[in-house]
């Protein structure tokens, strides 16, 4: 089985609680089963993470650039400005899926703009936490 990583970034702990009306009622705990379970069924091997901490998300993408593992990105607010976590992302070995819950172009101007987008295979935004599960098709067909 390949090992995906699905990494989250700050406040995506706080799915379920964090603005439903944009972000939805389904929880972090919810969406990892959603997404180990979608692993499953594509052959993968799926672990998601979360951190609030810059420095914890730039070791995982250290790691998956060292490991050649597959990376689904949700950088949250870091994904509008962070340059550590862009460059930690250019370094990766394998394919990188940007996912964003809401759709980042209908939301204020500073989120309209990612910085890791460039360095991305893909991007997904607005499809709520069914963009999980279309990355982890996309790149279970990429093996």
């Amino acid at each position: 089985m390949s090992k995906v990583l699905v990494l989250n970034g700050p406040n995506l702990g706080r799915l379920g609680a964090r603005e439903p009306l944009i972000y939805g009622s389904t929880t972090h705990a919810d969406l990892v089963e959603l997404c180990v379970g979608a692993g499953k069924e594509l052959g993968l091997d799926v672990e998601v993470r979360q951190t609030d901490t810059e420095g914890v998300m730039i070791g995982w993408l250290h790691e998956a650039a060292d490991e050649g593992i597959p990376v689904v990105l949700n950088g949250a607010a870091w994904t509008h400005y962070s340059i550590a976590i862009r460059d930690a992302c250019s370094q990766l070995t394998s394919k990188l899926v940007e996912v964003h819950i809401s759709n980042v172009h209908k939301r204020e101007e500073f989120r309209h703009h990612s910085v890791i987008s460039a360095v991305a295979d893909g991007v997904i935004v607005g499809l709520g936490v069914d963009g999980y599960v279309l990355a982890l098709r996309w790149l279970a067909g990429q093996r």
